[in-house]
């Protein structure tokens, strides 16, 4: 149970980031594991918030050694297996009487959220998949808070594990960060440059009777037989007798040639 350390927390919902084809998507929610009980017992507690205010919560309590076993509290269903996979991943399968099997997939992220990810049936027999996202709200305990209760202490290699992973995931979660930024800017400054060329392309294919000069604001206008035509008289000058269908854009000749738009 070494491996449960990761996952004995208290975790608040992303609401936005989860999707649900089962229910409505809460407007919020907490989702609890705990230790409890004698023999390494898995604690199980869950409240949501939907969109109308209205609160629900269910909880329940399982040994947690990969067997079958029954439901300490068997409110929510009959049986239940629980599976460290190992320190990031952990299985749990309900048994219903009426519904069959929902399965709960645990998996701790590398930006250190919790997904849950929940797989049953409709009462229909379709399938269904819903996806939740948490953040860690406040520590759980990682060891027994009553004299007979489970015993759960992370080692001390596993602590040291737990904290460089810990400030390598704030590392690296920051350096991914600053090159998405970079990513999203070069990908404007493409667009920008993309916006250019077409708009060059345009201007060059139009009539010029006149050698424009570099930071000189121009006028692309467009004929009623869809040609265009570059102009240094603006609308106003021309007035309403003007030779064009209408006025595209105010453009500027920039140095290296390329002609941008101004608003």
């Amino acid at each position: 149970m070494i491996q449960a350390y990761n996952f004995l927390f208290s975790w608040q919902l992303f609401p936005e980031k989860g999707t649900y084809e089962k229910g409505e998507r809460p407007k919020s929610g907490i989702y609890k594991l705990s230790s409890a009980g004698e023999r390494n017992h898995l604690r199980v507690e869950m409240n949501w918030v939907t969109l109308e205010n209205l609160a629900f919560e269910a909880a329940y309590t399982v040994l947690a050694d990969g067997q079958k076993n029954a439901m300490l509290d068997g409110a929510i269903a009959s049986e239940a297996i629980v599976n460290f996979i190992d320190s990031i991943n952990l299985e749990i399968q309900l048994f219903l009487e009426k519904e069959g099997v929902l399965a709960i997939h645990h998996e701790i992220m590398p930006n250190g959220f919790l997904k849950v990810t929940e797989k049953g049936y409709l009462e229909n027999g379709d399938p269904y998949t819903n996806v939740s996202v948490y953040h860690k709200q406040m520590s759980v305990l990682p060891y027994s808070s009553s004299v007979s209760g489970a015993v759960i202490k992370p080692t001390e290699e596993g602590m040291i594990r737990h904290k460089a992973l810990t400030a390598m995931e704030e590392q690296t979660n920051m350096q991914l960060a600053q090159i998405r930024q970079q990513i999203e800017l070069l990908a404007l400054q493409a667009q920008e440059i993309q916006k250019r060329k077409e708009l060059s392309e345009l201007i060059y294919n139009a009539k010029l009777s006149f050698t424009p000069v570099i930071g000189q604001v121009y006028y692309l206008y467009e004929r009623k037989e869809n040609t265009y035509f570059l102009s240094m008289v603006s609308p106003k000058e021309w007035g309403s007798s003007g030779p064009f269908k209408k006025c595209t854009a105010a453009v500027k000749l920039l140095a290296d040639h390329t002609w941008m738009e101004i608003i």
